[in-house]
């Protein structure tokens, strides 16, 4: 079932859903299983799977380093349909620009519609972890609005090589990301709030926020968006802090701010698990002002574990 659709027949009910990062390659997908189970009673409609763009490794042959291009956690499509299998739930590939020339994603597109997936989250991805710069892919999508338009071509039958007419089409929903605190590259909140319009015209369906910890940021961000005549579900992104590190490593990466309450409490903590124990509590009472508001869904960034999200879901659904 699309995300649209579950937001309609949620009848205005906030729904809970998260999303997971797949393991590196050698490890096993019980791993995230074991994580999957404790958040299942919360009956998450659809769980978003997030792809990983190439890297480079450099690998020692007798003294001599060897540079390689590689993908560190490849799998999302075949974990999508393995979660869809086994807990009966809609899943969410992540589809990148970075990485991935337009036929790559073509094929992966045909392939998340042989295996009945309905949903994809389109996205520029970042920028190479040894570039300051997003570059795109040779024969790949520079923008995410492009990638939109390739995977709205393909519902209608347009393939980047060919149109065929069947009764068997895709019919993606198509989900792209927002940025409350705008993004880290856009030189105004304005043309940053242009540029999501753009997607949604290019034939989006739902936004989903990257992280927040400042309501107030999402709620201005949603009017200007209404004001700018994009009228599709805009989904907040939550990520509870963890550990200490997060008050330097989130705002230096995703180039937010956090609020003063939220940093004198963590500072205020001697362990990481006096941190996580904050985190809870602050994600706990920005989730219910978030539902006040009548969020259709609180989407939760997991990184790969659950405790702390099931101990937030359990105080707010």
């Amino acid at each position: 079932m699309k995300v649209t659709d579950h937001i309609k027949n949620a009848k205005g009910k906030t729904l809970f859903s998260f999303e997971l990062i797949p393991p590196q390659k050698g490890r096993s997908i019980q791993e995230l299983y074991d994580n999957i189970d404790p958040l299942m009673e919360f009956n998450p409609p659809f769980i978003d799977v997030t792809t990983s763009r190439e890297e480079f490794i450099y690998i020692d042959r007798e003294g001599l380093l060897d540079k390689k291009l590689t993908r560190m956690r490849p799998g999302t499509v075949g974990i999508c349909a393995s979660i869809t299998h086994k807990y009966n739930v809609d899943t969410i590939p992540h589809v990148l620009c970075g990485g991935f020339t337009k036929e790559e994603t073509e094929y992966l597109l045909v392939d998340c519609h042989y295996l009945g997936i309905d949903n994809v989250m389109a996205l520029r991805g970042d920028a190479m972890k040894e570039e300051k710069y997003f570059n795109p892919t040779q024969g790949g999508h520079c923008y995410a609005n492009e990638l939109v338009e390739q995977i709205v071509n393909m519902n209608n039958g347009r393939f980047l090589h060919e149109v065929i007419e069947s009764d068997n089409q895709s019919d993606f929903c198509i989900g792209v990301a927002g940025y409350p605190e705008k993004h880290m590259e856009a030189p105004s909140m304005d043309s940053d709030i242009r540029r999501l319009k753009d997607k949604v015209e290019a034939g989006a369906d739902y936004v989903v926020t990257q992280m927040f910890f400042d309501n107030k940021r999402y709620f201005a961000f949603v009017e200007k968006a209404r004001e700018a005549g994009i009228d599709v579900p805009i989904i907040p992104g939550i990520k509870p802090v963890a550990v200490k590190r997060h008050l330097q490593l989130l705002p230096q990466v995703f180039k937010l701010d956090m609020p003063d309450e939220l940093v004198r409490a963590v500072e205020n903590c001697k362990t990481n698990k006096e941190v996580r124990e904050v985190g809870i509590e602050f994600a706990i009472q920005q989730s219910k002002e978030l539902m006040e508001y009548g969020v259709p869904v609180l989407h939760y960034y997991s990184m790969g574990k659950s405790d702390n999200i099931k101990k937030i879901a359990e105080n707010v659904f």
